[in-house]
């Protein structure tokens, strides 16, 4: 039998996003909701951001899209993010996030731009001042012209290579004002694609995730539920709170909390508009945030950085912690020393943001990533297709209904990861207890295979990170002589480059390990270990250092046998 989720059924709206987030009749708030990190005189409230999502809403219709055209940004974070999101949405369209890592012609991720455009059959760009270069190039790579791209950023810009400001496209106060954005009915809320926001996959290029509004509202429903139950107030008492939205808006982690869950349950968020890490320090002392969301890399920096000291960060009470695997006992480290409560939570862009999170008042030290949130069913199966007895480890599937439509124009994909039935097969592998606690093992894809014998990744990074020179560490395998064996990548701390080699990496984690877990395929150090935005290291890039050093190990060793 699946595992069912623990809590109650919840009744879920079945509307348009902008008629659930402003529901008739309901007064909309004027106090600043999105304020910049750098320069607090630059804010919106939610006031401001529905007159500025009307105009848009307005000025797009004008540019002749049709309903389910796709307009993409492609910006850093800025406080007018929120307003091109449901400003593309909430008129009936489709919203699509470009990296705003994707920079000049010719660098490694402008194709994966172009594939983008190409993909969803772009309309629109809106792309920002310092990305029109790139923008132009991209869209003309991908057949569409100048014309449809605006510059599109918190002040007012002149035209630059032709390219004009999104103000010169939108509607007047006036217009803005006499609009009114298209309602759904029931079933077009389930079924009309509000975003497609691109999953990282594990092979070929990213694909397309196709999220209804149902989606996004199931999953906001679900998340509030969760991150309060069994704290000691109701939705209508919690106390005030503040957010660093420092997470990437063209992501579902960031666009689920800066944007979507800020309205609803009004809080204020300081927008940072680049990650620097004194910064967002400065921000939290600055501002006394209380709540963070963040991906465990975060935490590595809490942990290791000696600068974290310099700052006062005891307003933080509660930290989300997701998007990738964290030890406990990192975890349990940053709990205890910034006396704050850290909970972990599971998801993925396939099930719109989150299924699973450990309850808010529930103060986990297991490492357990929670329960299954509201509404939401679990199977763990084997290799065979098989559920797996409680304690086993099994490849997780997801059903629920925040679990996305399909993938983009891609059928193929589509039939493999998702059922008629709805089930979400998520390539991740889980344990589940008899309290229905879950714990990912990691990448199904992602396991490696010594004597038969499974060596999760992220159990010997998790182990790496232990030690007190190493500031991140990824693990992959590595095939020598027809034989895989783990191997480590490691950013050394600046301040213990030449007091520890590669091998001494090596024999330090024999005793902490079992042997088939030996780091036998070596330690080679690195500058960075490449990570997505979200958090997630680019296991694709490195099964691809992996196979290029696989070559030249091979000339340097004997087999075994």
């Amino acid at each position: 039998m699946p595992f069912a989720s623990p809590f109650p059924l919840l009744d879920l709206p079945k509307v348009d996003i902008l008629t659930y987030l402003f529901p008739p009749g309901q007064q909309v708030s004027t106090k600043p909701l999105w304020i910049d990190s750098r320069d607090t005189s630059l804010s919106l409230s939610p006031a401001q951001l529905l007159q500025w999502v009307k105009r848009l809403s307005y000025g797009l219709g004008r540019t002749g899209l049709k309903k389910g055209d796709v307009v993409m940004i492609y910006t850093p974070n800025h406080i007018f993010v929120p307003v091109a999101y449901l400003g593309i949405v909430g008129a009936g369209y489709a919203f699509s996030g470009a990296n705003p890592i994707y920079t000049l012609p010719g660098k490694f991720r402008f194709p994966e731009m172009v594939h983008q455009i190409k993909n969803t059959e772009t309309q629109i760009i809106l792309a920002h001042p310092t990305m029109v270069k790139t923008a132009v190039a991209a869209a003309e790579k991908a057949g569409l012209a100048k014309r449809r791209i605006y510059q599109f950023s918190d002040t007012e810009c002149e035209t630059l290579d032709g390219v004009k400001d999104w103000r010169a496209m939108i509607g007047s106060l006036s217009q803005g004002d006499e609009y009114s954005w298209p309602k759904l009915s029931p079933d077009e809320a389930v079924n009309t694609v509000a975003t497609i926001n691109y999953s990282s996959g594990t092979t070929g290029l990213p694909k397309g995730v196709c999220v209804s509004h149902y989606n996004l509202i199931a999953n906001i429903e679900q998340t509030i539920f969760i991150r309060d139950h069994k704290k000691p107030y109701t939705r209508e008492t919690r106390p005030p709170e503040r957010w660093i939205g420092f997470l990437p808006l063209y992501h579902a982690y960031g666009q689920l909390y800066t944007i979507l869950m800020a309205i609803k349950l009004q809080v204020p968020v300081y927008v940072m508009k680049q990650f620097v890490y004194g910064e967002f320090l400065q921000a939290i002392q600055d501002f006394k945030i209380t709540h963070l969301q963040i991906a465990p890399p975060i935490l590595v920096m809490l942990s290791k950085r000696p600068e974290t000291a310099k700052y006062d960060l005891s307003s933080v009470t509660d930290v989300l912690c997701g998007a990738a695997p964290l030890s406990k006992e990192l975890q349990n480290d940053c709990s205890r020393r910034f006396k704050m409560q850290i909970n972990q939570g599971w998801g993925m862009t396939e099930v719109t943001c989150g299924a699973i999170h450990v309850p808010g008042g529930v103060n986990d030290d297991s490492g357990s990533v929670g329960q299954l949130d509201p509404n939401t069913e679990c199977m763990l199966l084997d290799d065979d297709g098989k559920e797996v007895a409680t304690g086993e480890p099994g490849e997780m599937y997801i059903r629920g209904p925040q679990v996305c439509l399909r993938y983009w124009k891609n059928d193929v994909a589509t039939k493999e990861s998702i059922s008629e039935d709805k089930w979400l097969r998520t390539g991740d592998v889980a344990v589940c207890d008899d309290r229905g606690y879950f714990w990912i093992v990691d990448r199904k894809k992602e396991l490696i295979k010594v004597n038969a014998l499974q060596v999760a990744p992220a159990e010997l990074e998790a182990v790496l990170l232990e030690h007190e020179h190493i500031a991140d560490a990824a693990v992959v395998g590595i095939t020598l002589h027809n034989e895989e064996w783990p191997r480590a990548y490691v950013a050394i701390q600046e301040a213990s480059k030449g007091k520890v080699t590669p091998g001494d990496i090596e024999e330090w984690i024999k005793s902490r390990v079992a042997k088939h877990k030996h780091l036998v395929g070596g330690v080679t150090f690195v500058d960075e270990v490449p990570k997505l935005a979200s958090g997630k290291i680019q296991r694709k890039t490195m099964r691809e250092w992996s196979k290029a050093d696989a070559k030249v190990l091979e000339q340097q060793s004997k087999a075994r046998f």
